[in-house]
């Protein structure tokens, strides 16, 4: 039966924020005897459906891991071609989130990226900043251990320069430091194409979060998988390490 935005919507515990692990680019093209690079332009469109998707159910944040730290380390082809691709489609689409009343926001390393790239998805922000229907979050040259020491770095430096008192350093000072400052954790984490592994991905804001683990590789998981998946989480009672609580909105 088909899952509706508003169903979604109407629930009151449903997730207030949302975060994916895009997997599976490669393997389905490969599956269609395609060019790596086929899968990464699937992605993409998915990317869409997925934020036009989330912003219909009433959706508040969604995290997308698009390129992790790691995957520099990839053939320098591909990593050509996806940071090609992700210029085109930062071009295209960031007046299309605007209008749409979609703020968007980088976070990972950002020195990591062409500088045309950045000063591309830099603008993006700074148009988009007001916007109020959804925060899309988007993981570039991400990697949680990165952000992780990034955060450290910047009180130990704040602490040798005595601007920061070690022992007042608490959850609410570091998470200052993350590159999610002011975004609430995730409630749950999506990941696609059958791995069981989180990859690097918001281990400090994922300390709480109820993870999914969807089959299908990402080019395949369209609006009906999605919803499915924020159903699911629905039914589900969070307990924080207290006892059982129901999730709240």
């Amino acid at each position: 039966m088909e899952i509706k935005a508003e169903e979604i919507k109407q629930c009151a515990n449903k997730p207030r924020h949302v975060a994916i692990i895009l997997d599976g680019n490669g393997r389905w093209a490969k599956k269609r005897g395609l060019p790596r690079t086929m899968g990464h332009n699937e992605g993409v469109k998915n990317v869409k459906e997925i934020v036009t998707a989330s912003a219909e159910a009433g959706i508040r944040y969604l995290t997308i891991y698009a390129f992790s730290k790691q995957n520099w380390s990839r053939p320098s082809d591909e990593v050509g071609t996806i940071m090609s691709l992700l210029n085109a489609t930062a071009r295209k689409e960031i007046n299309e989130l605007h209008r749409n009343n979609v703020c968007l926001r980088i976070i990972g390393d950002k020195n990591d990226l062409p500088a045309e790239a950045r000063k591309i998805l830099e603008n993006g922000e700074a148009l988009t900043r007001d916007n109020t229907l959804l925060t899309l979050i988007v993981a570039l040259s991400y990697s949680s251990r990165d952000e992780i020491l990034r955060a450290v770095r910047s009180l130990a430096e704040d602490s040798r320069k005595g601007i920061t008192d070690p022992g007042q350093i608490d959850e609410t000072l570091f998470e200052s430091r993350l590159d999610t400052a002011g975004i609430p954790d995730p409630d749950l984490v999506i990941r696609t194409s059958g791995e069981f592994r989180i990859s690097n991905y918001l281990l400090w804001q994922s300390a709480y979060a109820e993870f999914f683990f969807a089959k299908e590789l990402w080019p395949d998981f369209h609006r009906q998988e999605y919803y499915r998946a924020l159903l699911d989480y629905t039914k589900r009672e969070r307990r924080f390490g207290k006892t059982s609580e129901q999730v709240t909105p």
